[in-house]
């Protein structure tokens, strides 16, 4: 039976993956940790404090709880990552330098750490931006990421760990709140139009970005993580594509079902970030590799937020 530990599992990304997982092996075979406890009681399964970057802890969590499998998801995302850039470089990368030096040493099975269309910069191509192409992102976020890449292909090709990845678009997701991402304005518009009917949007109006409803996204993962390493040809990180769209056609998407929703365009530092990344993502060698393929387009993820919005009772119903 494996034995799976999960950081960062309280972000946006972990608290979805973190219950399918459980489902998959089993709630007592599922360690979730994070720098701090849950703040409310509705956490269900096995959880510990971590911080990623004291090795000798995370170490020993991972010996006595005999650990096979681990998601490294902590990190510290791109807008945030922007206002301290030495404590986003401490974790983003002694965090991941920990876990493969763990993972090498205790002879972890599968290894998991997501990338992001970070990687990319202001010189990538901007539309289906390739799996293999120029590289020289403007964010230290991004800096981060590429530079994890090369970390987890060196500890593939050097020790014959076996570490999967991904690049993320942008994470649409009711379960949690965003957690200072560049792309959150996706989700915290949907809240927005719930609760007060009107939003201020940090990103320009016609900004595209790629963006990927939060099920596709842990679909994703537990799909690249079951493929057989044989038919996996990259090992630094997988392009992931959903669907690309920009904050005006979200607008347009939910004025379908809420038509006084309002909007004003007041782009701040997070424009520049978006500028930089891609319109859209190639990601044909994950269709070839593994059978990837999105399910949500813009409408149904407008309908699953909105809808699971309302059952949660973030707003009144």
């Amino acid at each position: 039976m494996e034995k799976i530990l999960v950081t960062g599992a309280l972000g946006q990304l972990g608290t979805e993956l973190v219950a399918s997982l459980q489902e998959m092996v089993g709630i007592d075979n599922v360690i979730a940790t994070d720098l701090y406890n849950p703040l409310d009681g509705n956490f269900q399964g096995r959880f510990s404090t971590l911080d990623v970057t004291d090795s000798v802890k995370f170490a020993e969590l991972i010996r006595v709880n005999k650990i096979t499998q681990i998601y490294h998801l902590a990190a510290i995302l791109s807008a945030n990552a922007e206002k301290s850039p030495k404590l986003a470089w401490k974790v983003n990368m002694d965090g991941l330098m920990n876990v493969l030096e763990i993972a090498r040493d205790q002879q972890i099975r599968k290894v998991y750490w997501p990338s992001s269309i970070a990687v990319f910069g202001p010189d990538s191509p901007k539309v289906n931006t390739p799996q293999e192409t120029t590289m020289n992102p403007n964010t230290i976020y991004g800096v981060t990421k590429v530079s994890g890449e090369k970390l987890c292909a060196y500890y593939h090709e050097k020790y014959g760990l076996d570490v999967r990845s991904l690049r993320y678009p942008g994470l649409i997701g009711y379960k949690s709140l965003p957690g200072g991402g560049t792309t959150d304005y996706a989700v915290e518009i949907y809240y927005e139009a719930l609760k007060t009917g009107s939003f201020i949007c940090p990103i320009d109006e016609n900004t595209q970005l790629p963006m990927l409803f939060m099920e596709d996204a842990v679909r994703a993962t537990l799909e690249l993580m079951e493929a057989p390493g044989a038919n996996l040809s990259v090992r630094t990180s997988y392009n992931l594509a959903g669907v690309s769209f920009s904050p005006r056609e979200i607008v347009e998407s939910i004025r379908k079902s809420i038509p006084e929703f309002s909007i004003e365009y007041r782009p701040d530092f997070r424009q520049q970030i978006a500028a930089s990344w891609p319109d859209s993502i190639d990601d044909s060698v994950a269709r070839t590799d593994w059978k990837w393929k999105v399910a949500y387009n813009l409408d149904g993820i407008t309908r699953e937020m909105l809808c699971h919005l309302k059952e949660k009772q973030f707003v009144s119903a």
